[in-house]
This record gives structure tokens, sequence and C-alpha cells, in this order.
């Protein structure tokens, strides 16, 4: 099988993707010894021939070269010359050595003696073999060419002068034949032999590279942030078309196009980049600039190779779709405990002083005004904040809470503004981002407002008013979109009337405020709100339904004297103990029930004893409510009443347990004297 394919007219080019291609034009005598020494490079590389010169063979190349199939080209003189400087690729050429020039004068001399030689030799002439011809006793000429032209005047002249024999590249060899003169041919074999040596390995080398070059400008090309890559000297060497379509010079869909305006218009859309990156000798990192109407987010890093910088990479991403992936980001990474689960619906009561919350806090969750939440600890203040997080657009972006008593002032600092790395010692790797960034699209809630120290306070302020936060140990702000809602159980206006709280920050906190009524001011809301409570931790504490009625009427004289200073809290805690003890010791348990062993019943209710009826008189032991369920615990009855209550039931012992509110068993013990 022949390892030669010769060019057609109008080929169809395809890539070997396996072994490189290398093109053999000549258009003279070299071709057969190409074609003797080519078998034998035939594992190594694919071979063309092309029996074209110059202009021709450049056009016969140009679409192999364009599809990839030729990576190197091998010539000689002055047509390798031609191709060297309208090729693409690398041309490799025969070289001719003095071993090579001699021998060809030696066969000369030795064929015809006495003969006068003329050497044609390719841009120069020998002149140690002008020099050496009268001791080697040759008459010698030499003359150089460097066009098809110059050759046929070069043996023109030689002729004229009265040559025999000349010597030189094939062309030459074909000329002077054509004038009546013997030829020796100048190239041998091993010259020839070297050349395809350098034209494969080189082939090789470069389809490496050139894969490597292809399958990065493929992912650059699909890459949506903008790459333009320039020289040392500011020229554009590669560009994909997102960064065209970023600078408003052509659409990303579509390959950059050829445009000879297209290198000069990115390059003055970016050299400013360069001429700081230049100058500074510093990378410029992911900075905002206005570019063809947009706004960039910019870096531009210079290119070292081999210790020297080389040229600079300009990356560029459109600023507001680095912002929709930010959100996006955040909102899907951000953790389950920055989740707001309330909604305002979820305050239960339909009190005139509830009602009023929930139309102030859904008027500001309508706009995204800094609230403020006043009332006493236990009132519902961060229900209230979350449920107008879950009512306004910010809904589903992180909702993020903070208690500003909970820890000593640097650390709430570093909680709420981050670190850099090192910034203080004990700074975490790395860095950390604060609250603030970790809410940003979303909601900041800041509890206990009024204890944050006073050092703090102007950098809060700092951050409504700017809408930025700067790390601790950072050099520049960053920007955040948050909204703030703070709560406060002390009387803020007072403080700052003390000097404790500063004025300014208190104004803009103080733009929407909302009083949350303790409990005792909405009396009406208690009873559904316990029922609510108790139903959704039924399950929890195993009450039956008879026994949460049980455990609601045991607490009702609570729902309508108690003060409730700790408000809901408080109502929780008594809820959750009243379904322990009273659930419990309200079901039917056959030996001892929890109710047998419980102690005193206002020692494990205290509530009782702190409220106080219409009359003013604070409740005791002999004044304790009624036993509303018939179940409920109270002081441990004597043997009387014991008989009375087995009287009472007509001696059914269960019915008279249940009256004395113990079980059967302590009933049994009580009548046994």
């Amino acid at each position: 099988m022949s390892t030669f394919a010769p060019f057609v007219a109008n080929p169809s080019p395809a890539v070997d993707i396996g072994r490189p291609g290398v093109a053999l034009v000549s258009i003279s005598r070299l071709q057969s010894l190409c074609e003797a020494v080519a078998p034998r490079y035939a594992g190594r590389a694919k071979f063309f021939t092309v029996r074209e010169g110059y202009g021709a063979a450049v056009a016969a190349l140009q679409a192999y070269v364009d599809a990839g199939s030729v990576d190197v080209v091998l010539s000689a003189g002055s047509n390798g010359a031609y191709l060297r400087e309208n090729l693409s690729v690398p041309v490799v050429m025969v070289k001719v050595n003095g071993f090579d020039v001699l021998s060809a004068i030696t066969r000369a001399t030795a064929t015809w003696p006495q003969a006068r030689i003329g050497l044609v030799l390719h841009e120069a002439i020998a002149q140690e073999l002008a020099d050496l011809s009268p001791l080697l006793n040759v008459d010698l000429r030499q003359r150089a060419y460097r066009s098809i032209d110059e050759v046929r005047h070069a043996v023109d002249e030689l002729a004229a002068q009265g040559c025999r024999v000349v010597v030189g590249a094939g062309m030459a060899c074909d000329l002077a034949q054509q004038a009546g003169m013997e030829s020796v041919f100048l190239y041998s074999l091993a010259a020839v032999e070297e050349a395809f040596e350098r034209s494969v390995e080189l082939a090789r080398v470069s389809r490496q590279k050139e894969s490597k070059r292809v399958r990065l400008n493929t992912i650059v090309a699909h890459l949506r942030d903008g790459v333009a890559a320039f020289d040392e000297a500011g020229q554009l060497e590669a560009v994909n078309p997102a960064m065209l379509d970023l600078l408003g010079l052509g659409p990303a869909q579509e390959a950059p196009k050829d445009d000879e305006d297209t290198p000069a218009r990115v390059g003055r859309a970016l050299a400013p980049l360069l001429r700081e990156t230049r100058a500074a000798d510093q990378p410029v990192d992911e900075r905002v600039e206005q570019i063809g109407g947009r706004a960039l987010i910019v870096s531009c890093v210079p290119i070292v190779e081999q210790g020297a910088r080389a040229g600079f990479v300009v990356t560029a991403q459109d600023a507001l779709v680095a912002q929709r992936i930010d959100r996006s980001l955040r909102t899907s990474q951000r953790p389950r405990h920055l989740v707001a689960r309330h909604r305002l619906d979820d305050l239960i009561g339909a009190s005139m002083a509830l009602e009023r919350v929930r139309r102030l806090a859904r008027a500001g969750a309508a706009h995204d005004a800094t609230v403020l939440l006043s009332g006493e600890s236990g009132t519902g203040k961060e229900l209230v904040a979350q449920g107008i997080h879950n009512a306004s657009r910010r809904r589903g972006n992180p909702f993020v809470a903070f208690n500003c008593a909970a820890l000593p002032e640097g650390l709430i600092e570093s909680e709420l503004f981050g670190h850099e790395e090192g910034a203080f010692t004990g700074a975490r790797r790395g860095g950390k981002p604060g609250l603030f960034e970790i809410a940003h699209t979303g909601t900041i809630f800041l509890d206990e407002i009024g204890e944050m120290p006073a050092a703090l306070q102007s950098r809060l302020l700092r951050v409504l008013q700017e809408r930025e936060v700067m790390k601790l140990g950072a050099g520049r702000a960053t920007p955040v979109d948050v909204r703030v809602i703070a709560a406060t159980h002390r009387d803020l206006h007072a403080l700052v009337e003390q000097g404790a709280f500063r004025a300014d920050l208190y104004f803009r906190l103080n733009l929407l405020q909302i009083k949350l009524p303790p409990l005792r001011e909405r009396r009406a809301d208690i009873a559904p709100l316990a029922r609510h409570l108790l139903e959704r931790s039924a399950l929890q504490y195993g009450l039956s339904a008879a026994a949460l009625e049980r455990v609601l009427a045991f607490l009702d004289p609570l729902f309508a004297n108690y003060a409730w200073p700790g408000n809901v809290r408080e109502l929780e805690n008594l809820l959750a103990r009243a379904a322990i003890y009273i659930g419990d010791a309200a079901s039917e348990m056959s030996g001892n029930s929890t109710a047998d062993a419980l102690p005193d019943w206002l020692a494990v209710f205290p509530e009782f004893g702190r409220i106080r009826p219409a009359g003013g008189e604070r409740i005791t032991e002999a004044s304790r409510p009624a036993n509303p369920g018939g179940t409920a615990p109270r002081v441990s009855p004597s043997r009387e009443d014991a008989l009375r209550a087995l009287e009472q039931s007509g001696g059914n012992r269960a019915a008279a347990s249940r009256a004395l509110g113990i079980g059967r068993t302590t009933l049994w013990r009580l009548l046994k004297g």
C-alpha cells in the first residue's frame, strides 16, 4: 500500500487523529529522494506529496493546514523559504552542509575532469570554497539565488562564462540540462533523512500542542465567563465568544469572526486593565468595572513563562449574573437553622391587641423598612420576626437570628461582621463570613438589641446606613442586601436619655415599631393559645383528648388570674409540666400512678400560690381552686375523706378514687386505716 496521498483539486480535508501529517513539497529531483526515505517513517507519520511550488503549493496546502491534516511541511531552497513565509505551520528545510557540497563537486570533477564547474546555492555563496578552489585545482564559479527567476539568471550567467557542469538544487540542474550543460544534484540522501527525522518529530510535537490548544479553545469557548489572552505587548492572541458578548462586540452563541477590527476593539476596551497590571506587576482581582455599558466583574492576571512575564489573561463576568448565582448558592446551601419556620398566622388569638400586631407586621413585611419589636420576654418577638420575613419578598432567603446579649463584645463583633484569616489570635483559617454576609438577600434578626455594647453600636449603624460590612482585618467593605429586624424588652428611649444607647442608632431602628402585648393584657387569647400549644405537643406527652381537656380545666384559674410574667414562654413551660403530671395522673392505671407519689400540688404548681383573685387575697392551701376535672392532684386526703367519697359513690371504689384524685391502691390504704 502506498504511503503517499497526492493532493487533488477541491478536496474534503479531514483530520487524522492518529499519526501527524507531513507534506513533502518539491517540483524537482528532491521528490524522488523523499519518496525513497518516506517508507521508513510510515509508522510515525502520514505523508502527502505536493508536486507544486510557491503560490500553487500554498493554495494546495491551505485547506489541509486549516483542517489540521498537515502539521509540518518539508521542502528545500527558495520554494521552502516561500512556504515558510506564507503558511501557518512549521516548514522544515532540507539543509545542505559543506560535506554535501564538496561531495557533489568531487563527483563533478571525477566525471568531467578539467571542466569549469558552476555552483548554484540558495541565499549565499560559500566564500570558503572560493578560497579553496586553487588548492583543489577546480575552476569553480558560484552564484546565489532567492527565487525562480534568480535561478534562471544564475544558470544563464554560468553558461555564458563557459561552465560545462552545474552543481545545485533540482531546478538549477533541470535548467542546466535545458541549456546543454551537465548537472550534479546537490542534495544527499543523508541530508533528506536528517530533514525527515526533524519533520516527523516536529509534527508529533505540533500535533500534541494543537490537540491541547483545540481542547483548551473548546473549553474556553463554552465558558460563560469571558476570557481574553494578550501577549506582553498587549496584542490580542485569543478571545472567546463570551468575552465578545460581554464587551458588546458579538453574540455569545457565535464563534468570534475574523474581523480585522475585532482584536483592536477588544484591546481598546481592556487596555486600562492591561496598563494597570503591567505598571503594578500585580494581578487585578475581581474588580467591578463599567465596560461597554455593562457592569462587569473583571480580573487581569500576568502570564509568567520561565520566570518572565509573557502576557496577560483577562477574565470577565456579568455582575448581574454573578449576583444571581450568589443568591442561588446562598439559598441552596444555607444551613437548615437559617430558615424561618413561623408565619404571622401562627399568632394565636383574636384580641384587638394581637390583631394590631398582625396588621403592623403585614404592613412592615410589604416593605424593606427596618422593624423594631418591643415587648416583655417571652411575648413571641422572634415568631413575629419570622412571620414578617415569610410574608415579605425575601421569603425563601436566609433568616439569621442573633442574640446580642449571648456573647462577649469581641465575639459579637466577629460573629456579626466576620473576620479575615489572621485577624486575631485564634482566627479561623481562611477567615469566616459574618452573619450579615450569611443573611445576604434575606433577614437578620437582632434580639436583645438594647444589650449591644456601645462600641459595636456605631458599626451596626454604619451597616444600616451604607449597606456594607467590613470584616475584621479586611481592607475593603463587602456590600450586603439585608433586612434588619431588631427586638428588645427594654425601653430604648430611656436608654438613649441615659446615654447607654446611641440616639442615631435608635432613630435608625425605630422606623417601624411594633409593641407586642403581654399575656395579661390579652387574657381572652390565653385559653385558645394554651389549647393550640398543648395540641401541638400532645403526641410528645402521650395525651389523649380527655387528658388534654383535664389539663386545660386544671389550669383554667391561672388563665384568668395569673400575671404571667414569663408570658408565652412561661405558658409553654407550665403546659409541659401539667401534661407530665396531670395527664399521667388522669389516666386510669392499675396500681400506683404518678398521682399516688405526687407531693403537695402547690409545690409542683407554685403559680397557683401567686394568683390574686378579684378580692386581692393570695390563694393558699385552704383556698385552693376546685378540682374541675375530678382527677387533678390535691392535698393528700384523710381516711374520713376516703369514707365520705366512697359513700357518695355508692361503694364504687374506682369512682371514689377519681373523686379524690388518687389511685385505687392509695384509697385502699386509707380505708384500711
